[in-house]
């Protein structure tokens, strides 16, 4: 009896047929975390990469006009965060500012428009880099910010703001002017 123990242990210990099914039972949960780890990553990255496009286009399509009017905001407004499809634009925040310099270097704000946000108030001072702040020019500042929630890992994260801002020239000197 105890040879015939010891004969069907030597057995099990030789068996090798469920090997593969327990390398996937602790393998399995690593490998499908690290792929959605990817996605969520890529998504991010995605997002991240679109909300700087949209301070891009934002500031360019306003530089370029002499005057806007509300409906040309408007319009310029909503191309700018047509952007970011297909993602939600629930989240988008856009502020698009028109600076003036004066002859000392001070910048304060000429007019703001926003899309979901809240825009500057005309005559606050803004604090400019040093390189940009050339006296009796205006600039273009346009501000977007979007709400990243992640799908997997937002309990780990919460929600991550993802932002940029870009300064712009406009392209009809001296400055861009708003209308009603």
């Amino acid at each position: 009896m105890l040879t015939a123990l010891r004969r069907r242990l030597l057995r099990f210990g030789r068996d090798r047929r469920g090997v593969s099914a327990v390398e996937f039972a602790l393998l399995a949960p690593l490998m499908i975390g690290l792929y959605l780890s990817g996605v969520e990553l890529s998504e991010g990255i995605s997002i991240d990469r679109k909300v700087t496009l949209t301070a891009g286009t934002m500031a360019n399509l306003a530089a370029q006009s002499a005057t806007l009017s509300n409906a040309d905001m408007t319009n310029i407004l909503n191309a700018s965060a047509s952007i970011m499809s297909p993602y939600s634009r629930v989240p988008l925040t856009i502020v698009v500012t028109c600076i003036d310099i004066d002859k000392d270097g001070k910048a304060k704000v000429k007019w703001s428009d926003t899309y979901q946000g809240t825009a500057r108030g005309v005559g606050d001072s803004i604090t400019l880099p040093s390189a940009l702040a050339v006296p009796n020019t205006s600039l273009i500042l346009s501000e977007v910010t979007y709400a990243y929630r992640p799908t997997i890992g937002r309990t780990i994260t919460g929600t991550l703001t993802l932002s940029d801002k870009m300064y712009m020239s406009p392209r009809q000197p001296p400055t861009v002017t708003r209308t009603s």
